[in-house]
């Protein structure tokens, strides 16, 4: 059993080379989608690369939103079952093995739990996961997704979801009368980019987060975990980098 793999990608060499590694040695790819958004940085030279080694690449040029980006891939993937994968994640040992468990006639999507590379503690941890596995409950997410093609064959994706798109394919599937299982095993690590961390990106996401929480009150208190990880980590951030700037 092989599987596209489909990989968003807009200047994305920070992370691809170990995202692509990670897809290779743990899924069989029977073709890698690379959806491109019109990348500046050496994305192309790394995903051109794996096209040597492996010789099953395919790129296609998208310089939309997030949503046309996934709905040019659905049209392109020809597989029974296929995946997206979020450039920025690294998937577990073993990620399609652990997922094909979770394969049963009527399952329509099976998505691997997150857990954010910077998330250390043992005890914060165990409440991200319990969070993160509450949200995707009601949001969805497309970071390691296995979705069953005919579930999604005829969907159309809105052109302006550049957010949230990944609600959208859940709610699409569930409209099928699929189930979207979602799992923690198997999983991935999310290497958010140090951007993220900035106080004008943390206040950026939060209020994206929010926005979606406005429609699900009760994970209203989910995402303000989510704010307060974020702003830890801003916090954490800025004391290291005045620590440097004091012994330089």
């Amino acid at each position: 059993m092989k599987v596209d793999v489909v990989v968003l990608t807009k200047n994305s060499e920070r992370t691809l080379s170990k995202c692509l590694n990670s897809i290779y040695k743990n899924v069989p790819v029977n073709r890698l989608i690379v959806v491109d958004g019109g990348s500046k940085d050496r994305t192309l030279k790394v995903v051109e690369g794996f096209d040597k080694r492996y010789h099953n690449v395919v790129v296609l040029k998208e310089k939309g939103t997030r949503g046309t980006a996934r709905q040019r891939a659905i049209e392109a993937v020809t597989t029974e079952w296929f995946m997206f994968v979020d450039s920025d994640v690294v998937l577990c040992k073993g990620w399609f093995e652990k997922a094909r468990r979770h394969i049963k006639d009527k399952v329509g999507a099976i998505w691997g739990i997150e857990i954010w590379s910077i998330v250390k503690s043992m005890i914060v941890l165990k409440i991200f996961l319990r969070v993160t596995m509450k949200i995707f409950g009601k949001r969805g997410g497309t970071h390691d997704l296995l979705v069953r093609r005919q579930a999604v064959k005829d969907i159309h994706i809105p052109a302006n979801l550049h957010v949230y798109e990944d609600a959208y394919i859940k709610s699409w599937i569930s409209r099928k009368g699929y189930s979207v299982i979602s799992a923690y095993e198997p999983y991935c690590i999310h290497y958010r980019p140090a951007i993220v961390w900035t106080i004008k990106r943390s206040i950026y996401f939060i209020a994206n987060e929010l926005k979606f929480a406005v429609h699900y009150p009760q994970l209203l208190l989910s995402y303000t975990f989510y704010a307060l990880i974020v702003l830890y980590q801003n916090l954490l951030r800025r004391i290291k980098a005045s620590s440097r700037n004091q012994f330089q």
